[in-house]
């Protein structure tokens, strides 16, 4: 069961083979024995959890449950849930305890009655791409514990990686869903901005962040999206649009698809190991009867610089509320307010996002608003416009996820702008609001997982996630599990 899909836990369920509450049980019973080896968890309430699986089982027995009653699940420790530890890894927010839900949490817990297992580990307020960042201590890589699982959201594809929870939430604002899945071998899948509620989700920046799934399969990952998106009138931008199906393409037919290979993808910078996995996955697909195009985006190479000047400028802004006056830490001595703002500040938060609020206040700042922020948001435009020209030629895009394997913890911490990089392929993406994800496609010489990501157009997340799963559904990539003794 620890390593199960949803689907064979659904049946199981409804087969009446096992309870929620001992589907529970074993979960807890795992996180248990092993968080404290990958510090995938920063708070588990085996109390609230065994009362969420009670309640699910109450909904299986009257028969008035959804597909995904009674299936555990983790959430990322950025999203609200009632009366649980939030923190977004930060000391700034240690203690919070949110009164209210996520809009996120109120689908999957409280409509399609899933069970929470608990809130995962990841980079303080989503800012890294390690996840060493967090003020709870770095998580480890299940498939190499001397490296790290990826960030932002490590602790979540750790968390599924070790078999700690089948399914679990993410928050991606320039890869942190796709990158962490692919250096832990598994499926991560962001929507198309607007598609899930932002509403709960501590924001970092705002026009950027977008909550998605991290699974081991693509049809996991649609169960899961399926639940979870929808409009909600208390985001402001959230999209209006039906609710979908995301697993109702898999099973239709692939011939005639074209994918387009950006050639800003298989230049230069890109690991050889990484890159061999890649064009055999690539291989498989037009075994499979895909054809392929060149395409080509030309202002990819601004979404790096573009990415680190819009984001820090939002993140400036969201984390102004932290202010050791209504909630969250503060400072134990100070001598008059404008010293409770600065200490609280300077002893809340940590060195990557003190780093980004001074970026961001600087590019914000009279006299360089026009030269850095605007110039960001123009940069943009183009790289949203180069997308729409390649998918005028082809169904969707194929690349590496990450130009690396999982780097050893520590390896990147004193060169932020080499840890920046490591989101090279992904961070153009949340820039143009598109829909993408990751899944497994082979191993480097070391054992280590690697990722394809392939990239589509706007509401397009169905077939995104469709080609995943015949790809899936013709190799075992996605079936192995951590070569270590967890």
């Amino acid at each position: 069961m620890i390593y199960a899909s949803l689907s064979t836990l659904r049946a199981a369920l409804a087969a009446k083979k096992i309870s929620s509450v001992e589907l529970a049980r074993l979960f807890l019973d795992r996180i248990a024995r092993m968080n404290a080896r990958i510090n995938a968890f920063i708070t588990v309430d085996e109390e609230k959890t065994l009362a969420a699986a009670t309640e699910a089982d109450a909904r299986l027995a009257a028969g008035n449950a959804s597909p995904l009653t009674g299936i555990p699940l983790a959430q990322k420790d950025i999203f609200c849930a009632q009366g649980w530890r939030t923190t977004c890894a930060s000391r700034m927010l240690e203690n919070f305890i949110a009164p209210y839900d996520a809009t996120v949490v109120t689908k999957l817990e409280r409509e399609a009655g899933m069970v929470s297992l608990g809130k995962t580990n990841m980079d303080e307020f989503a800012m890294g791409s390690s996840n060493e960042t967090s003020y709870f201590g770095a998580v480890k890589n299940p498939w190499d514990e001397a490296r790290v699982p990826g960030g932002s959201s490590g602790g979540s594809a750790a968390a599924v990686a070790a078999g700690l929870t089948p399914v679990a939430t993410g928050t991606d604002t320039g890869g942190s869903i796709r990158q962490p899945a692919a250096l832990c071998g598994l499926t991560g899948v962001k929507p198309t901005y607007g598609i899930v509620s932002r509403y709960g989700m501590i924001a970092f920046a705002s026009s950027l962040d977008q909550g998605g799934v991290i699974g081991r399969t693509a049809e996991d990952c649609a169960l899961v999206l399926s639940a979870m998106a929808g409009f909600d009138e208390k985001d402001s931008t959230s999209l209006e649009r039906p609710a979908e199906d995301y697993s109702r393409l898999m099973d239709a037919p692939f011939a005639g698809l074209t994918i387009g290979l950006p050639k800003e993808f298989f230049s230069e910078g890109c690991d050889a190991e990484v890159m061999t996995a890649v064009q055999a996955a690539l291989a498989e697909y037009q075994k499979l009867g895909a054809k392929t195009v060149e395409v080509t985006l030309p202002n990819m190479r601004l979404s790096v610089p573009a990415y680190y000047v819009i984001a820090p400028a939002e993140a400036s802004s969201n984390l102004s509320r932290f202010d050791g006056v209504r909630y969250g830490y503060r400072a134990p001595e100070y001598a008059n307010l404008t010293e409770m703002y600065e200490k609280s500040r300077a002893q809340g938060f940590g060195a990557e996002v003190k780093r980004r609020i001074l970026i961001g206040t600087y590019v914000l700042s009279h006299g360089y608003y026009d030269a850095y922020y605007l110039q960001a948001q123009r940069a943009r435009r183009l790289i949203a416009n180069d997308f729409a020209e390649a998918f005028k030629r082809c169904d969707v895009l194929l690349g590496p996820t990450s130009p690396g394997t999982a780097f050893a913890l520590g390896e990147k911490r004193a060169d932020p702008v080499e840890m920046y990089l490591s989101d090279i392929y992904t961070i153009a993406v949340n820039l143009a609001g598109l829909p993408a994800l990751s899944l497994p496609c082979g191993f480097d010489a070391k054992g280590l997982p690697i990722g394809l990501q392939l990239i589509g157009n706007y509401f397009d997340e169905a077939r995104v996630l469709a080609i995943a799963h015949v790809f899936q559904r013709a190799t075992d990539w996605h079936t192995r599990h951590p070569a270590c003794n967890l």
